[in-house]
């Protein structure tokens, strides 16, 4: 008996279940093997580097998915997927990020169909789908909060979330809209150790001449891969700090006083995050990572929600 890593889903036969096959492509009817050692993607990535439009510190590949062949193919153009093979510097990206951007789609953030494929030298890599792309080669306008706020990718961390907060009150159609999207984000990213959100993981996206925050990309618990002894909470500070955050700084001065989101509103996005617990600890246990790394996810969320949660909602 395997686990689909698309789906969590156990198999009696074979590496993937028919609903995460089927969640790639309706058309697909088998998934084989990345037809690269981890070894080889990184060694890809760097080569493909100035041809992709795709970048950060993590190696990235751009791929499409061949129905003929039922697998997945990179592309240095036109590329529907993201592919992140493993770290050799830092356990188990690949699989924290699979894990991360599930808990985050549980609470119902906005995430984009990802998960994990294996590689021929039977390593796992992280696939999400590009919300970018639709159609035959056509593109949503989207820009990260970098490019709104005139930053760099080497000054990305020189703002604050209150800022972000404007970010959004400036360029979006329906603010207070995505600025409840916002909160919650936020209050996630601080459960689950993402101290790494900087300006270019938040983006908006335009839709129907809608303008809105794109869906979410780049969730890890940076925290254990990090395993700092004092490590930090927020990539940008809140109320002037990146450290020691409290229930009272995120819910109160955040929520109400920054976004200015009404206690019905703050409510709803506390009682989802806190009815999702045991879902969460579930998903944990039957991720990919290894137990070591399982046990730190564990550690840390149960800090955190005793911060968070000091009073029950």
């Amino acid at each position: 008996m395997n686990v689909c890593p698309i789906t969590y889903q156990t198999v009696e036969t074979g590496k993937y279940s028919q609903k995460g096959i089927k969640l790639l492509s309706p058309s697909l009817t088998c998934l084989n093997d990345l037809d690269y050692t981890k070894e080889e993607q990184i060694r890809e990535a760097a080569l493909r580097a100035s041809k992709i439009s795709i970048q950060g510190v993590q190696p990235k590949l751009s791929a499409k998915l061949s129905i003929k062949n039922c697998r997945f193919e990179l592309a240095d153009r036109g590329g529907t997927f993201i592919l992140k093979p493993q770290n050799f510097i830092f356990k188990d990206l690949p699989e924290n990020e699979d894990l991360t951007m599930r808990l985050a789609q549980i609470i119902e953030l906005n995430i984009p169909l990802h998960g994990l494929i294996y590689s021929k030298d039977e390593s796992l890599t992280y696939f999400i789908k590009r919300f970018d792309r639709y159609g035959k080669s056509k593109k949503y306008a989207v820009e990260d909060s970098a490019q709104l706020a005139g930053k760099t990718r080497e000054t990305k961390y020189n703002y604050s979330m209150e800022k972000v907060a404007k970010l959004l009150e400036e360029y979006c159609t329906f603010p207070i809209i995505e600025k409840s999207k916002l909160f919650k984000l936020t209050l996630f990213n601080f459960l689950v150790g993402n101290e790494d959100m900087h300006l270019k993981n938040f983006s908006i996206i335009t839709k129907d001449n809608v303008v809105m925050l794109s869906p979410h990309y780049d969730l890890v618990n940076t925290t254990i891969v990090m395993n700092q002894k004092k490590p930090e909470e927020i990539a940008l500070p809140l109320n002037g700090r990146k450290k020691k955050l409290s229930e009272k700084t995120l819910v109160e001065y955040f929520g109400k006083t920054v976004l200015g989101l009404n206690s019905k509103i703050i409510s709803k996005s506390l009682n989802k995050i806190y009815e999702s617990k045991n879902i969460w600890y579930d998903l944990i246990s039957k991720s990919f990572l290894s137990e070591e790394m399982k046990n730190k996810y564990f550690e840390l969320l149960q800090k955190r929600w005793k911060i968070l949660f000091s009073h029950s909602y």
